[in-house]
């Protein structure tokens, strides 16, 4: 492919393609990292389709005669205590739980870059009180934090999301200040303020792009954190309340059968696993393709 070395917006195009393309490659490179895309994929896939594979109907209808049904052609993941079919429970608790958690995930990674850009761009009192904000935050353990949040807040979809969000916030807003520490004296940020360009516009604009891969890769590996922290929730009763299923309330309602039923926790323990095992291997190469120090 030939470049026009004379016209710059060409040569910035061809630039962020072919770093774009090393990214790939890297990725690709990693086996790793495709078995964790190849999983997310899947169970991606089988949760938006959840509704064509088995209706909702099945995982909250009841029937006493089916109380901790085996496995079978009919219900393939079995039934619970409740005569509910496990396999539709999973899928659409799933939708559930990962909806919350790429939610919960996404709005603390807002939050927290924008309160990091400004907390590191203006520096100063804006600095301080940020950060003194932040040490009360960090101060309590992260789990405590969420159950005292969703305790007060009630417990259901929106405010699990809020919990989760005040929860992991703190994260992107010491790693996003570190990063605009670095980048805040660079020879385009300084080019922007001497064209004029007010400190929102340049942390949009340039600051938040260039720390774009640490957030990616950070990000990708809190979406697993928070799949777990979802599922602990559920499990201490402080998720989303019966019938709608999700993973660790599954686990909970399965306690009392881990001997006489294992397969009402073998299946929902299962798709926790997986999902976090999954997002952890794709965070993992993630983080080695975007490494600008690694060496091919």
């Amino acid at each position: 492919m030939e470049v026009n070395l004379n016209n710059p917006t060409t040569v910035e195009v061809y630039k962020k393609q072919s770093q774009f393309k090393e990214i790939c490659r890297r990725f690709v490179k990693s086996k790793s990292a495709l078995i964790g895309l190849i999983l997310f994929v899947a169970v991606t896939v089988l949760l938006l389709c959840a509704d064509l594979i088995v209706p909702y109907d099945m995982a909250t209808k009841q029937d006493v005669a089916l109380k901790n049904a085996l496995p079978s052609a009919e219900h393939w993941f079995g039934c619970d205590s409740y005569g509910r079919d496990i396999f539709a429970r999973v899928l659409h608790g799933g939708k559930i739980s990962l909806g919350i958690a790429l939610l919960g995930t996404v709005s603390s990674c807002v939050v927290g870059c924008l309160l990091g850009a400004v907390a590191g761009y203006y520096g100063k009192w804006v600095d301080s009180l940020i950060m003194r904000a932040l040490d009360i935050f960090m101060s309590v353990p992260d789990l405590l934090f969420t159950m005292a949040v969703v305790y007060a807040l009630g417990a259901n979809f929106t405010n699990l999301v809020i919990a989760l969000t005040l929860a992991f916030f703190t994260n992107y807003v010491r790693l996003v200040r570190s990063e605009v520490l670095n980048l805040a004296e660079s020879d385009y940020v300084e080019a922007s303020r001497a064209g004029g360009a007010s400190g929102f516009r340049i942390i949009l604009h340039h600051i938040i792009p260039n720390s774009m891969g640490i957030i990616i890769v950070n990000t990708t590996l809190n979406v697993a954190k928070i799949v777990i922290y979802e599922s602990t929730l559920s499990f201490l009763g402080l998720g989303m309340q019966p019938p709608s299923p999700e993973w660790g309330q599954m686990l909970s309602e399965a306690r009392e059968f881990m001997r006489a039923a294992p397969h009402l926790l073998i299946f929902p323990a299962a798709a926790i696993v997986i999902t976090a095992c999954a997002i952890n291997l794709m965070g993992d190469g993630l983080r080695d393709a975007l490494d600008p120090h690694l060496k091919s």
